[in-house]
């Protein structure tokens, strides 16, 4: 019948299967804290009062409570003196579940303040005027930074203990981005794991790399081609999605040239091919780590002394040649990834703040 859609779409055999949701999205129903009842009180035909019943339909609202006022608890401290012998005694100033040292603002403010900085990313003004809408408290633009400091000086143990574990991992990715401080170039760096993120800003070195990870560290270190990882003596996973972007960013800029889209097509094969592999058997998974190296090396050496000019991806080959050996360690060891997305991503909102601030005024 003309304008009758089919009840059913055909199936598109080269579709791939829809990969399955980690977690549920669908609305899910929390625990009630209160329960209000809806009930007739009385009949609407013959007015006859009604009583009891059974559950018929339920339905969730929620809601926030009001905002609470700011609490200010004075306290007082009282001097005694002992009637034996006759000594005064005032107990000592310090509230460690109270308050830092002798700030006034307290632990649960300085908290929410620093979260609010620092996870939410919002600026001293608005934070302030939450306090002062919300909680009606006036809060100086100097507390809110004091309450950040005190945050960073109480928190050097767990920064520690969050180095520690870094260097603890089997892997650690790693990648750095540009960052300004008190109007000098520099670097934010970060090294993080499935667990742990550390940054630090110091120069675009090798110094950074020794600081973190130590000279006890023997994971693997996943990162780009950049040159301040080579000293790195153990184990290294160059990232793929550099390299792949290298490549088809020459053939966009040479679209003409055969031989150059020949070989990013066939580098872009070998790369899905040793993703694809998979293999409980160490041995053999160290064979296959070492057959794709020499499959990738094989097609990298006839533009080994090539000329950039003749050649456009000679540059791109001999990179590849110079990081050949630690191209495949992913086929070797499954719990590595082939990209530095990990890193990438830690440093996102760093590179989100720098487009709006251009940097940071000072180390603190």
């Amino acid at each position: 019948m003309p304008g009758l859609k089919p009840s059913a779409r055909p199936a598109r055999p080269d579709k791939p299967p829809r990969k399955k949701r980690a977690v549920n999205c669908a609305r899910r129903r929390l625990p009630p804290t209160r329960r209000v009842t809806h009930a007739a009180a009385h009949c609407p035909g013959c007015g006859a009062p009604r009583c009891g019943g059974t559950p018929k339909r339920t339905r969730e609202v929620i809601e926030l409570p009001p905002p609470a006022p700011v609490v200010v608890a004075e306290h007082v401290y009282l001097e005694r003196r002992c009637p034996d012998c006759r000594k005064r005694v005032v107990p000592p100033a310090g509230l460690p579940d109270a308050a830092l040292d002798r700030q006034r603002l307290g632990v649960g403010l300085v908290s929410l303040i620093a979260t609010l900085r620092e996870e939410a990313r919002l600026p001293v003004r608005t934070i302030r005027w939450y306090l002062r809408t919300f909680h009606a408290l006036q809060v100086s633009v100097g507390a809110s930074v004091g309450a950040r400091r005190q945050v960073a000086a109480r928190g050097q143990a767990a920064l520690a203990r969050l180095r520690e574990q870094i260097r603890g991992s089997p892997g650690v990715h790693a990648d750095e981005t540009g960052w300004r401080e008190a109007g000098a170039n520099g670097y934010a760096g970060i090294f993080c794991t499935p667990t742990a993120r550390y940054f630090l800003r110091r120069g675009r070195d090798k110094g950074a790399v020794a600081e973190v990870l130590g000279a006890d560290f023997a994971g693997v270190l996943v990162s780009d081609c950049y040159a301040a990882y080579d000293h790195y003596p153990g184990g290294k996973q160059r990232c793929w999605a550099h390299l792949l972007r290298a490549s088809h960013d020459g053939r966009v800029a040479h679209p003409a040239d055969a031989a150059l889209g020949a070989r990013a097509t066939a580098g872009r094969r070998l790369y899905e091919r040793a993703v694809a592999f998979a293999s409980p058997d160490e041995p053999a998974r160290r064979q296959a780590e070492a057959a794709f190296a020499a499959e990738l090396g094989a097609l990298c050496r006839p533009y080994r002394e090539a000329d950039e000019a003749a050649a456009p991806q000679a540059p791109l080959c001999r990179r590849l040649l110079k990081h050949l050996a630690e191209l495949f360690v992913c086929v070797g060891d499954p719990d590595v990834p082939p990209d530095n997305n990990a890193a990438e991503r830690g440093l996102r909102h760093l590179v989100t703040c720098r487009e709006i601030s251009g940097g940071t005024g000072s180390a603190e």
